[in-house]
């Protein structure tokens, strides 16, 4: 386990992620937290674990990561629509042309 204080407000998504990138990571996210939520259950309750706060850790920055997965959707529509509306007004001109 890490050796610093996890808190869910320093937490940070990586930038510049591809999509498959985005998927391993939440993949990997999902998969440490609820190898976590297990150890959870497997210590004593009066125990000094951080598992709670590593968690919530974890969650946030899935959060943080699965926003990305959204904002690479919307980048390449946004891209798509300029395409098509180049595309449209080449078409538009070459009408007048004629």
């Amino acid at each position: 386990m890490d050796t610093y204080n996890l808190k869910p407000e320093n937490m940070r998504a990586p930038n510049h992620l591809t999509r498959e990138e985005v998927q391993k990571s939440l993949e990997e996210l999902d998969s440490k937290i609820k190898t976590l939520r297990g150890r959870i259950n497997a210590t004593t309750a009066d125990s000094n674990n951080t598992y709670h706060e590593h968690i919530a850790a974890l969650e946030r920055k899935r959060e943080l990561i699965a926003s990305k997965m959204n904002e690479s959707d919307d980048t390449q529509q946004k891209w798509q629509d300029l395409h098509n509306n180049i595309n449209n007004l080449h078409n538009d001109a070459d009408n007048i042309i004629k």
